[in-house]
């Protein structure tokens, strides 16, 4: 049986749950646009532990949401989790950020495009098909009307994330849907982080690092 502590911080929610054989437990969220993180998510992890009736000692391993994302966010998650790994001996896990959010789509013969708010008028985003596998590597973009014009000619495309708001505004493409207020929940890293414990597919604790995918400006 495995337990492992899920944590996804890398936008505004700060969202904390225990996943015991790939099935959630116990969840703590709280979507800040002050970004919380570093006030709630160690109360978080204390939370989830006791609903669900579990001491620290009982982790198996640690899954966090390596980006890209806020900066801020994704460290204050990762050094945590790093923290918890180091103090118990146990593996860390992580888990794509724009792939977590894309679980929460379901459709069939569609392309899903999670698109994460990079300021301005750029977003992080990737190209996945109805069975999650992604097609199109992350990148940092731009928007414009012009975006994603391949996909959205091909057949629906789902553009799901806090970035959707502003392609919306840019798009008129009758195969556009937008999901505009979904956000990376650590209730939908469970399955994924099961997935990869049960291969042993964890970071090295010491050298792991956000995904960041573009350099931090200040301003």
């Amino acid at each position: 049986m495995a337990i492992i502590l899920c944590i996804e911080t890398s936008t505004t929610n700060c969202s904390v749950a225990i996943a015991v054989d790939g099935e959630i437990k116990a969840i703590r969220e709280e979507n800040n646009k002050e970004y919380s993180h570093a006030e709630k998510l160690h109360v978080f992890i204390e939370e989830v532990l006791n609903d669900a009736n579990l001491v620290k000692s009982r982790l198996n391993a640690v899954a966090v949401s390596k980006g890209p994302g806020s900066y801020t966010g994704l460290r204050i998650g990762v050094s945590a989790a790093k923290g918890l790994c180091f103090a118990l001996d146990i593996p860390l896990i992580s888990t794509f950020t724009l792939q977590v959010l894309v679980q929460q789509v379901v459709c069939e013969d569609c392309y899903i495009i999670p698109l994460l708010d990079a300021r301005r008028m750029e977003v992080y985003s990737a190209v996945f098909n109805s069975e999650k596998k992604q097609l199109r590597e992350t990148k940092a973009e731009i928007l414009d009307e012009n975006s994603f014009s391949d996909y959205l000619n091909e057949r629906k495309t789902i553009f799901i994330g806090d970035g959707s708001n502003k392609f919306e505004s840019l798009c008129k493409h009758e195969n556009a849907v937008f999901h505009k207020d979904a956000i990376p929940s650590s209730a939908d890293m469970a399955a994924m982080a099961e997935a990869k414990y049960k291969i042993s597919d964890f970071e090295n604790v010491a050298y792991f690092e956000p995904f960041y995918l573009k350099e931090f400006i200040l301003g």
